[in-house]
């Protein structure tokens, strides 16, 4: 059997926790007992103390707690151990003994504690950690990378020795099975957003107000459009700061910004299905999901020409520098010619094939049996 180990639910790693989801269901699918597993959160739960007092609570869930909890879990019967979030690779020191394959998502924070990305600062208990989390990926036996960009980082910064470990490319398949609605369907579920004017055409960015996602840079190039364009821009999950609310202020652009707060995968799937374009102009990625998720509704994505982004959208993506804010507002504009759109829009669909999720449980179904586990 496999077991997962899956992310901590009270970190609300949204997407770490499909990634592993999918992983249960997809092996189970094609014939491979699994499991799935993650660390409880019993004191990570208690918020009246404050957020930093919840945080280190939260470690004794994750390092004191969990490896007690996967000890247990780790019966004869489980012939390999797959963490599904490269972040909890300290882990792999708990299951010496069996082969381990760690899914590297991003070596961001990795970076960001060397100092190498600014985009994601390390405070000191940060770059502990991210020093952790390198031993433990030192001591897995695999670790799938999903994508280029990672695969290159991973090699650089994860010492081996005598090939350990295996370092691979594994790109990561679509985490929910996004399709274009029928119109009459999405527009139904759009109405529900009081303040989405349905006269009007949007564009969308889907996403945190992490640094590195560049909200600012996508109310700047939503801001070149407004003398030419009377669209709307649609920012889908975390609702914005209050410097970001300032600054659509400043440009003039508020009163068309609409705010998505953590959309259902039936609403964001309403919203790519509707979108002019996806509006993603990243500084950095791990991968990228939003691409893909938007291309299997056929919706046009803007993206910056940075790896992963650029490698993930393929020929089917515009992309621009993540400076050239004037070349983003022309794309934008270009889209909407009807012509223009569905071109890029049949582009997006026929890209996203490379990205089923049977094709990715096959890669690691194939590297488990390299490992000598069989189903």
């Amino acid at each position: 059997m496999i077991l997962l180990i899956g992310n901590y639910p009270a970190d609300q790693q949204e997407s770490m926790q499909r990634f592993a989801r999918l992983m249960l269901r997809g092996l189970t699918n094609a014939g491979v007992p699994a499991d799935l597993i993650w660390p409880r959160p019993w004191l990570g739960r208690i918020r009246f103390a404050g957020g930093f007092v919840a945080k280190w609570l939260a470690y004794i869930d994750k390092f004191l707690f969990f490896p007690r909890q996967l000890r247990s879990r780790l019966t004869s019967e489980v012939r390999l151990v797959h963490i599904c979030d490269h972040s909890n690779a300290m882990y792999a020191a708990q299951v010496a003994g069996r082969p381990t394959v760690v899914s590297c998502h991003d070596l961001l924070a990795v970076r960001g504690a060397l100092g190498e990305v600014e985009d994601t600062p390390a405070s000191i208990t940060g770059k502990v950690l991210q020093r952790w989390i390198v031993a433990g990926l030192r001591r897995a036996t695999a670790i799938a990378c999903a994508s280029r960009a990672t695969l290159r980082d991973a090699e650089r910064l994860v010492a081996r020795t005598e090939g350990k470990p295996q370092i691979l490319l594994i790109h990561h398949g679509i985490n929910h099975p996004y399709r274009k609605q029928p119109e009459a369907v999405a527009r139904r579920r759009l109405a529900t957003i009081p303040q989405l004017d349905p006269a009007r055409p949007f564009v969308l960015h889907v996403g945190s107000n992490l640094r590195m996602k560049n909200r600012e840079g996508a109310l700047r190039i939503f801001a070149l459009t407004k003398s030419r364009w009377i669209g709307q821009l649609v920012f889908a999950g975390q609702k914005l700061t209050p410097e970001l609310s300032s600054l659509g202020r400043q440009l003039g652009v508020l009163d068309r910004v609409v705010e998505v707060a953590a959309p259902d995968n039936e609403l964001l799937e309403a919203l790519y299905s509707c979108a002019l374009a996806l509006l993603y102009p990243s500084r950095f990625e791990g991968f990228g999901w939003p691409i893909i998720e938007a291309q299997a509704c056929g919706c046009p994505v803007l993206c910056s020409d940075r790896e992963p982004m650029s490698e993930v959208g393929g020929d089917a993506a515009i992309v621009h520098d993540v400076a050239d804010e004037a070349g983003f507002a022309r794309a934008i504009l270009r889209l909407t010619n009807p012509v223009e759109r569905a071109r890029w829009s049949e582009r997006s669909l026929q890209n996203v094939q490379r990205f089923s999720a049977e094709e990715m449980i096959a890669k690691y179904v194939k590297l488990y049996r390299s490992l000598g586990v069989t189903a």
